[in-house]
């Protein structure tokens, strides 16, 4: 067990510092997911963002996953494992049947079985979600959850970052703008 420990030690502290040192949520995002596919010998992985109005979840990273069940629709949040977004993980056992999932036939055609749906969360507030699917029940370890909740909470935290990055630097780029465009004026 303690080996299993320190690979998944090791992973995370390698896939965090791939993380804090991109500023590029597209390459943040396909770090977590195809590490955790690959690490957890799952089917997929998949991250949804939330838009701003918090009514849909965008799709914004897979791994292992088709084309056409990542293109099979808006998911409405309001619909889709709404537990998530409340800040709880939620492992639906059988995602062809269960309720809670909106493309349940698509979940079949893809072979999915398993869901387990994740918040992930910057400062208590929900900005988006993981899921991880599996074509047999997920049966995860102790050492597994902790990884895939770490990972989670670093995303989201590079996320923010990433987000954060993208303003700053729309600011600067309009502020250089607004001050060539005065001197400008000034030289008229």
């Amino acid at each position: 067990m303690l080996n299993q420990e320190l690979t998944y030690l090791k992973l995370f502290k390698e896939i965090s510092k791939n993380i804090n040192s991109s500023l590029d949520i597209g390459d943040i995002l396909k770090s977590i997911t195809e590490n955790i596919v690959k690490t957890l010998n799952v089917k997929g992985c998949a991250i949804f963002l939330l838009d701003e109005s918090n009514k849909r979840l965008l799709y914004s990273s897979s791994y292992g996953l088709s084309e056409a069940y990542v293109n099979k629709g808006p998911i409405d949040s309001e619909k889709s494992i709404v537990e998530t977004l409340q800040g709880k993980w939620v492992l639906i056992p059988n995602a062809q049947t269960d309720q809670n999932i909106q493309y349940r036939e698509e979940a079949k055609r893809e072979g999915i079985l398993s869901i387990l749906s994740g918040p992930m969360s910057v400062k208590g507030t929900v900005i988006g979600v993981i899921r991880i699917y599996a074509s047999k029940a997920l049966n995860l370890s102790d050492v597994e959850n902790e990884f895939i909740t770490g990972l989670a909470e670093i995303g989201s935290i590079g996320i923010e970052n990433a987000r954060l990055y993208s303003h700053i630097k729309a600011d600067h780029e309009k502020l250089i703008n607004d001050v060539h465009q005065w001197f400008d004026f000034g030289a008229t």
